[in-house]
């Protein structure tokens, strides 16, 4: 590593990991340097002396310097030929991304936000699935948060058509959170997707670093749509943030009585576009809509049958079969030809009908 840049990055991780003033102040500070052509260093000098900003140790910084290095991490500079042009035109842009994977996958052609609850519902987890396959085939890019639920199944539902997904994680590349989707992460780095996020290496990912993390998976993107999300549901923060970075903002209705969508129904009474396929986000964006391929109907007649007994809500075996007043073994086995066949899927709860994608036959 060039021994100015050794010293610019040392620099610039000694203020992300200081203390004594918000990490916004020190953003704000080290991008107005870099903007008239300053150094980090002189940065760190006037934080220093007009904040009383505390840098850290260099053994801190050292350990992260180790990390960037061992992990493979590219740090892109606002400023740099590399930083997405969107997410500089931001207010309270991050000075920085510590990327691993593909750089050139934050500024895909086209890139569209994918969230929701992380206790979303089957069906939830679903429509985010099959929703991210269909963008991916049109040629654009997922952006979502690696969360449990919405976020998961988004990524995965890019991966599924080989569509370039960007995860923004709320702590450290040494730290990924959650645990339980570290495979995931390793999956979309793997296919020429990327992981980022603005903090070093060894961070922690604290709560409060969730709600901030939000306005750089709307800065990357130009629309997010919100898939499942109750009336406090943090995704409604990246919606925000999103309607204030001039973002298209999108949502998915659903019932009203489970209280899972309240959030979503509140976005399109203040006039967010409804999204019910990937055809509404495309014209939400003004673009030429794709064709979507709606599978045949079983051939089975019974198949057919228990089929149409089910909905995107879990029912279970008991329900189904007493709706439709047929044999329990008959249905059952029905359900399992179904579900090899991709017309249905077992969730916790039972069976849901799962939508119709351009991808399933």
């Amino acid at each position: 590593m060039h021994a100015l840049l050794t010293q610019e990055l040392s620099a610039l991780l000694g203020l992300l990991l200081g203390r004594g003033v918000g990490r916004r102040t020190i953003r704000r500070v080290v991008a107005e340097t870099w903007k008239r052509g300053g150094t980090t260093v002189e940065a760190a000098a006037r934080l220093r002396a007009d904040y009383g900003v505390q840098i850290a140790r260099s053994t801190e910084v050292a350990v992260e310097l180790a990390a960037v290095e061992r992990l493979g991490l590219s740090v892109v500079r606002i400023g740099d030929a590399h930083y997405p042009e969107p997410l500089a035109s931001i207010p309270d842009a991050p000075v920085a991304l510590f990327v691993r994977g593909s750089v050139s996958a934050l500024v895909g052609p086209l890139n569209v936000a994918i969230v929701g609850s992380r206790r979303g519902s089957p069906s939830g987890r679903e429509f985010a699935r099959v929703l991210a396959a269909d963008l991916g085939r049109a040629g654009m890019g997922i952006v979502s948060g690696l969360a449990i639920g919405v976020d998961g199944a988004a990524h995965r539902g890019a991966l599924e058509v080989s569509a370039t997904t960007v995860a923004i994680v709320g702590g450290g590349h040494c730290r990924v959170y959650p645990a339980s989707h570290r495979g995931l992460a390793a999956e979309i780095v793997a296919a020429g997707g990327a992981l980022a996020t603005e903090y070093p290496p060894s961070s922690t990912p604290l709560p409060g670093n969730f709600p901030e993390r939000n306005r750089i998976i709307s800065g990357l993107a130009a629309g997010v749509v919100v898939v499942e999300a109750s009336v406090k549901s943090g995704s409604l923060i990246t919606a925000r943030m999103g309607l204030e970075q001039g973002r298209e903002v999108m949502a998915v209705p659903g019932s009203v009585f489970d209280g899972t969508h309240g959030g979503c129904h509140r976005l399109i009474k203040q006039g967010a576009a409804l999204i019910e396929s990937a055809q509404d986000v495309l014209f939400a964006f003004g673009l030429e809509p794709i064709l979507i391929a709606r599978r045949d109907r079983p051939k089975d007649p019974s198949h057919d049958r228990v089929l149409g007994a089910l909905s995107h809500r879990a029912a279970t075996l008991h329900h189904i079969v007493a709706s439709l007043a047929m044999p329990a073994q008959e249905v059952l086995s029905a359900l399992v030809m179904l579900e090899l066949d991709g017309f249905v899927e077992s969730v916790r709860g039972g069976y849901i009908r799962r939508p119709y994608s351009s991808g399933d036959s």
